[in-house]
């Protein structure tokens, strides 16, 4: 497998791309309202996602504040409790931390082992500090440097979070390669001169054929492969093609 050149820093993405976010809200949703069927967990998730997309926007377009992860979450599980019908207090806390709790896709902690091996990795995530910190425990995830989009009060796909990305690790955005399963999330690395690689996973946001992203993966392992099969200086030609601007359009997480 051909390598990607010229890559001092691997900066990945957290919620979907390495841990399963709709599947660990699933699961919580299920342990909070056992009595729900499949179909009601669904519209439950809806409503969630719905709510965190709808806010991230009003923050993002300056019509609200800037609050954490942590409080859009707690809103989420008490919207979803009242369209349950969910009256206990300790499962409605308990639903709002669900977030903190999700799971690793099955090759995510290997990769980040082998890939940590060769480069500097970084973990860059719309999730608060202290939401981040906690994730990652649950998960396994381990990294050299763990970002949260909090330290500059906005959310992916914003582009000061990729500012942020690319001033923490010192080098030029074309050296740094920014990883995700949400097209929406590499547009706006890819706005700010950031290499961009697309990883596929369930129920996330894949590209478009307008999309001209440096590489596109089936698997975390794939990519680590891709970046890990020769020696680091060892160059071989860089994708081209122009970006797109960040499409608003998606979940943002």
């Amino acid at each position: 497998m051909t390598r990607i050149d010229d890559i001092e820093v691997v900066v990945l993405d957290v919620l979907g791309t390495l841990v399963d976010e709709p599947g660990g809200l699933r699961a919580a949703l299920r342990e909070a309202v056992p009595a729900a069927d499949g179909a009601h967990v669904e519209k439950l998730l809806a409503l969630w996602r719905r709510h965190i997309e709808r806010e991230q926007e009003r923050i993002g377009g300056g019509t609200r504040p800037y609050v954490t992860t942590e409080v859009l979450d707690a809103e989420a599980a008490h919207r979803v409790a009242d369209h349950a019908g969910l009256n206990d207090r300790a499962t409605v806390a308990r639903l709002a931390t669900a977030g903190q709790r999700l799971p690793a896709w099955d090759d995510s902690v290997a990769a980040l082992e082998r890939l940590a091996r060769r480069l500097p990795v970084v973990g860059l995530s719309n999730a608060s500090r202290t939401a981040l910190l906690r994730l990652a425990a649950h998960a396994g995830l381990r990294w050299h440097q763990a970002l949260s989009a909090e330290a500059v009060r906005a959310y992916k796909p914003a582009p000061e979070v990729y500012r942020l990305a690319v001033d923490s690790v010192g080098c030029p955005p074309d050296r740094v390669l920014m990883v995700a399963a949400h097209a929406w999330d590499l547009r706006g690395a890819r706005a700010q001169g950031m290499r961009t690689a697309y990883v596929r996973r369930p129920d996330a946001d894949p590209p478009t054929s307008s999309d001209a992203f440096d590489r596109r993966f089936g698997t975390l392992d794939d990519l680590v492969t891709a970046l890990t099969a020769s020696p680091p200086d060892e160059a071989v030609g860089s994708a081209s093609g122009s970006g797109t601007g960040p499409d608003r359009s998606q979940i943002r997480r």
